[in-house]
């Protein structure tokens, strides 16, 4: 967890349970989708990703249901993204900030080798649990409990000073990134004292003395090695993007307005408050709040600004059809998918309309947008299980069942997407496109639970 606020360890056995949830971060934490969120964070990373010398297009974005303010790096070219750092992140520069620093992660292999440290540190507190052991068999008790403590706190200082080492080179490296993008530093030392602030308030000590205790380098001393690198450089008094920070200001209160409360999201943008990003919130917060005619004044008032805006062509097409109206969600979101070119997950959505509308003569439709959906993006269960829904009702059982195993393996349900898998693979055409991902969803899904048997 690369920006998790500086933790102080009481144990060895603290320390590892620790590093065995952070090998395994998304276990316990679900994946938001948003069109218009991954869009901007794709836009917002892809300078970087340039000056970084990576492909933009191997470089993913996930948006990570999490209200703490975090961002991390867990293997290969992905960058998972809590919800809770867009929501305390004042402008879009302050997450490009963000983001130059997970791409150091990335360019100097970080997740590897946090994986190869974890499995030293674990090394270091077994190999004392035996010397200890062996003090407690001769007769020496006090002894054996000295070598094991003694062992688990060299297990403890020898990881967080890697890890320290790791986060000090990467926000170098994010500097870099930054700079060679002509992007101003300004935002990600902004985003440095945010945290720093927050550490101060949640009462974690500043002092020299707690730092060999942390995981990160102090706040405080990240910021003045920065600062004397980015203000230096020429782009840091490079203005900032009006259209990209408008984006955001968007982007952050439509993900306030579908995760807080109504009643918090109705007091932070009171109806007063008449700017776009206000109205998108409280259109979020009025549908979830079963408030439907507000919810669609409030979308009818964004369009009426923007007819065009696909997104809010979208929102006022999944409060339609998310309220019992289908067939009046067509026009905006055909209109949404047409403008953004099939955008999978907006086409997603159309594909669910024209079934929800249960007239038989849309299914034709559905299935095309559904298809195409699926071939852009994959990993969208929801759009896998509306073409199951597709395929079943014209009778096309093994494709139904492929399309359901291609939505089960995804949620992780291993033993019913081998169950689906092999009966579409027993009636499919032998050596067609589908029989072969029948088969690949099969050995998936066989490695999966042999894992997880091993495991245990």
């Amino acid at each position: 967890m690369m920006f998790a606020r500086p933790s102080l360890f009481a144990s060895g056995l603290a320390l590892l349970a620790s590093t065995l949830m952070a090998a395994q971060p998304l276990a316990a934490q679900s994946v938001l989708r948003d069109a218009e969120t991954e869009l901007l964070l794709t836009d917002m990373a892809a300078p970087l990703v340039e000056a970084s010398e990576l492909e933009v297009g191997n470089v993913e974005l996930v948006l990570i249901n999490d209200g703490s303010i975090n961002a991390f790096v867990a293997g290969g070219q992905a960058i998972y993204v809590h919800s809770g750092l867009i929501n305390e992140a004042g402008s879009a520069n302050e997450v490009q900030g963000v983001l130059a620093h997970e791409l150091g992660h990335i360019t100097a292999g970080h997740a590897v080798r946090f994986n190869e440290r974890t499995k030293a540190a674990t090394n270091i507190s077994i190999l004392s649990l035996l010397l200890g052991v062996g003090a407690a068999l001769a007769g020496a008790g006090e002894a054996a409990l000295g070598v094991i403590a003694a062992g688990q706190q060299a297990a403890v200082g020898s990881f967080l000073s890697f890890n320290r080492d790791q986060e000090a080179s990467t926000d170098l490296a994010g500097a870099r990134y930054l700079s060679g993008a002509g992007i101003s530093g300004a935002g990600m030392i902004k985003f440095f004292e945010r945290l720093r602030n927050n550490e101060i308030r949640a009462g974690y000590s500043q002092a020299d003395e707690a730092a060999y205790a942390r995981t990160h380098p102090l706040s405080g001393d990240r910021i003045q090695v920065l600062r004397g690198l980015l203000e230096e450089d020429p782009a840091w008094d490079a203005p900032p993007d009006p259209a990209l920070q408008e984006r955001f200001l968007r982007v952050r209160a439509k993900l306030y307005g579908y995760l807080a409360e109504p009643r918090r999201t109705l007091a932070f943008f009171p109806p007063s408050d008449t700017s776009i990003p206000a109205r998108y919130a409280r259109a979020y917060a009025y549908h979830k709040d079963a408030q439907i005619d507000l919810a669609l004044g409030e979308a009818d008032a964004l369009l009426a600004a923007e007819p065009d805006n696909p997104f809010f062509l979208e929102l006022k097409g999944q409060v339609l059809l998310e309220s019992g109206r289908p067939m009046e969600a067509l026009p905006p979101l055909r209109r949404a998918t047409e403008l953004t070119r099939s955008n999978p997950l907006i086409a997603g959505i159309l594909g669910h309309a024209l079934i929800a509308t249960e007239d038989k003569a849309n299914f034709a439709e559905a299935e095309i947008v559904l298809r195409s959906s699926v071939q852009k993006d994959r990993f969208n269960p929801f759009a896998w299980y509306q073409l199951g829904v597709v395929y079943a009702a014209r009778g096309d059982i093994p494709r139904a069942r492929l399309a359901s195993a291609e939505q089960l393996v995804m949620n992780r349900r291993y033993p019913e997407a081998l169950q689906n898998a092999q009966a579409a693979e027993a009636y499919l055409p032998y050596g067609s496109p589908d029989w072969i991902r029948a088969q690949d969803i099969t050995l998936q899904a066989r490695a999966e639970l042999e894992r997880v048997r091993d495991r245990r």
